[in-house]
């Protein structure tokens, strides 16, 4: 029977990424840091909603889209309802959400900060030979899997890369092109840590 190790890694942004558009009043492209604040427009049985955003460097405002011409009935009704009273959480998740914005807009602020919440799902009862990583990344993080892999385990990203072209390192379900790319949702990780000699230091590592 194979001894598998089982964790489920939940990651979360520090950091609220401040996307750099165009300002009016500057002139140039400025970082516009998220209010905290909604913009609700009603208009018969449609309603579109903005999170607004304020120029780092004059105020002047930027509203990013959260609903567009949404017929009213297909909006969940609590969601509605948090727009209104500007709450702070949904605020705080759209605001950190830099896969929302619009394609192509860089971000001040180092959104690849994140901090990391580790469960695990199922123990071996003797070492484990196997580590299995689980994926819950709920909001884009600019964070890449090899440098996430490297801090966490401790391990090298030359040495991360020799154990996914060994086969030892598999990626599911889009394979070792997202060894390189920001985080995904839903990934699972497998390392087969039967010939490493420090198997049990990365297995401890896995979960601390």
């Amino acid at each position: 029977m194979v001894a598998i190790l089982s964790v489920l890694w939940t990651v979360v942004p520090e950091v609220t990424p401040e996307p750099c558009i165009n300002c009016s009043r500057c002139g140039m492209a400025t970082p516009f840091r998220s209010s905290g604040k909604f913009r609700v427009n009603a208009n018969g049985k449609q309603v579109d909603a903005w999170l607004i955003y304020k120029c780092t460097a004059c105020d002047n405002t930027w509203n990013r889209p959260v609903l567009e011409r949404q017929h009213v009935d297909s909006v969940d009704p609590s969601f509605l309802e948090a727009l209104h009273r500007n709450d702070e959480k949904l605020a705080g998740r759209l605001a950190r959400d830099v896969g929302g914005l619009p394609r192509g807009t860089a971000t001040a602020g180092s959104s690849a900060q994140a901090s990391l919440h580790k469960v695990v799902l199922s123990a071996a009862a003797t070492t484990p030979r196997w580590l299995e990583l689980r994926l819950a990344v709920p909001q884009s993080v600019a964070l890449r899997l090899d440098r996430l892999l490297s801090r966490e385990l401790g391990l090298s990203r030359k040495r991360i890369q020799t154990l996914q072209q060994a086969d030892r390192l598999v990626i599911l379900p889009d394979g070792p092109r997202l060894l390189r790319r920001p985080l995904r949702d839903g990934t699972c990780v497998t390392l087969d840590l039967s010939r490493e000699s420090d198997a049990e230091r990365i297995c401890a590592a896995g979960v601390s």
